[in-house]
């Protein structure tokens, strides 16, 4: 029997043969996307320790409802679905949605900025920071309608046909929220970087 490249796998395959209960499979969805949904989940609660958990809480629900997939949909729709699901129901239960927690902004890992070179003065690695805060500030700042739709377009780089179907939103709803959002956003940088 010739060993199975899983790294060659489609995200499709992958969750096929973790229906199989192929337990590797499932090893590398979570290699996949574990960095993307820490990173998505943080954008969207402004927590790293809450990313950390309720990327741990979707991966569980992947495990435990993985039967539920059918390729009528990407498998990353199927499970950014399942992930925000899963942040909207624990930001109920402890009803917190304007937490801002900016003491624990971690910039590791984070793929819409550029880490600095070494090479930048103190002050400089400084002012980067506080920008990169102000930012993240901002986002947590939205209406949760708009930080949703921002966080899946500009933070995770989805396709509008994608975001409308993760969040059950028609498409020219995603697109004028997404239109409106980064519109309070920039008038929100702009109050906060003066």
């Amino acid at each position: 029997m010739h060993k199975v490249e899983y790294k060659k796998l489609t995200d499709e395959e992958l969750i096929f043969k973790f229906q199989e209960e192929d337990y590797d499979a499932f090893n590398e969805i979570v290699f996949r996307y574990k960095g993307k949904l820490v990173n998505f989940i943080f954008r969207y609660t402004g927590n790293r320790d809450d990313a950390e958990d309720y990327a741990q809480d979707t991966f569980l629900k992947l495990y435990r409802s993985k039967h539920l997939y059918r390729e009528i949909a990407k498998f990353s729709t199927w499970f950014y679905t399942i992930a925000l699901n899963t942040v909207k129901t624990n930001l109920k239960k402890r009803n917190r949605y304007n937490a801002i927690s900016i003491s624990e902004f971690d910039p590791e890992g984070d793929k819409d900025f550029d880490l600095p070179s070494d090479d930048k003065t103190p002050d400089e690695l400084a002012n980067i920071e506080i920008e990169r805060e102000e930012v993240q500030k901002a986002i947590e700042s939205l209406d949760e309608t708009f930080r949703e739709v921002i966080v899946l377009r500009d933070i995770e780089d989805l396709d509008y046909e994608e975001i409308a179907k993760i969040t059950g939103l028609p498409l020219g709803t995603v697109k004028s929220r997404i239109n409106r959002g980064r519109e309070k956003l920039k008038n929100i940088l702009i109050k906060i970087l003066k």
